[in-house]
């Protein structure tokens, strides 16, 4: 964080300079940028990371909109009285938030990235934003980050049919290796587990195989994690009152194979030299979310309609997505619709 990106000149209309009105996620940026110095000190911004809390005002709003539509949607004696809006929103801590999620590189516009996760903070009466870094988000840190990172990874699920065999490093076999061979790709059978490696190209020594049964996958499963996703039994809701359960096929494939992707690249050490200010500020708010307030929060409210949101839909690019989203960890969120300028479209109008 150097230098602030130098602004457009101002449009000329007659010989009369006529000042270009800034756009919403323009003035959040300043307002995030004007908190941020006002609590923790002064800061500059560069353009990208200015560019980046215009995407996370985008996403945010988007979020917001959805909600509180399904805020209005419920029955008055579930209805939570505070409207998902801006004005209601605890600006201090995203401002800190945004700051140190954006100097990291993480764009929560990008798939996989970063899921912003709106919560009641009932001490402050004021709503909160809740960063769960996704898996793409975790690859990304790491390689920022990281100490000696692997040439490649390789990332894989096993299934009955296929054929895979482990060769792990011995006197006579100096590389850590594996034979993985699919025998039909149009009946791969059920899933028995699934592996990484850690690929050096030029000290292939260095090479890493982790394996992961069934059990490995499913152990690191979150307990608030969403049928949807993972599969299962869910609460059915008709009207805001649940009337029973359903079973749901869910995206058990998608969700395992992220699972594995996630402990692939968190499992490469961090380079103490390469740690700024916004790497352990990110640490920070990671430990944050893990706080038993806030993953109790979240764990009261999977599978039902409350406020709890995830990340994209495990196949899908940007352009596809039509139905509801989610990342790597609960519940679910309506892709809202945009604008002409590429800005989201609300009418909880921003108080920037």
């Amino acid at each position: 964080m150097t230098q602030v990106a130098t602004p457009a000149a101002p449009a000329q209309t007659n010989g009369q300079v006529v000042k270009r009105e800034l756009s919403h996620s323009e003035r959040f940026a300043k307002a995030v940028e004007r908190e941020f110095s006002g609590n923790a000190g002064e800061i500059v911004l560069t353009s990208f990371q200015r560019k980046l809390c215009q995407n996370y005002f985008i996403k945010i709003d988007s979020i917001l909109k959805d909600a509180e539509l399904k805020r209005q949607k419920k029955a008055e004696k579930y209805r939570d009285p505070l409207p998902l809006t801006w004005d209601n929103m605890n600006m201090q801590k995203l401002a800190v938030d945004v700051i140190a999620f954006s100097g990291v590189g993480l764009d929560p516009t990008q798939p996989n990235h970063i899921n912003p996760i709106p919560y009641k903070n009932n001490g402050l009466n004021k709503y909160d934003i809740v960063f769960i870094p996704g898996y793409k988000g975790i690859e990304l840190k790491a390689k920022k980050y990281g100490f000696n990172v692997p040439d490649d990874v390789i990332v894989e699920l096993v299934c009955k049919n296929d054929v895979f065999k482990v060769f792990k490093k011995d006197l006579k076999n100096k590389v850590e290796g594996y034979q993985f061979d699919i025998s039909d790709s149009f009946d791969r059978g059920v899933i028995v587990g699934g592996f990484y490696y850690h690929v050096y190209f030029d000290k292939p020594e260095k090479n890493k195989l982790r394996v992961f049964t069934l059990k490995d996958i499913e152990k690191r499963k979150p307990d608030y994690a969403s049928a949807e996703f993972w599969g299962g039994e869910k609460d059915k809701w008709v009207d805001g009152k649940r009337v029973g359960k359903e079973q749901v096929e869910g995206w058990f494939e998608e969700m395992a194979y992220k699972t594995i992707y996630r402990a692939a690249y968190s499992a490469i050490t961090i380079d103490s030299e390469k740690i700024d200010a916004n790497y352990m500020a990110v640490i920070q708010k990671e430990q944050e979310t893990r706080d038993f307030q806030v993953t109790n929060e979240i764990a009261t409210k999977a599978n039902r309609n409350e406020i709890g949101f995830e990340e994209e839909p495990p196949i899908q690019t940007p352009e596809e997505i039509k139905e509801p989203q989610a990342d790597d960890n609960g519940e679910m969120i309506e892709d809202a619709p945009k604008a002409g300028n590429g800005e989201v479209s609300s009418s909880n109008k921003a108080p920037f």
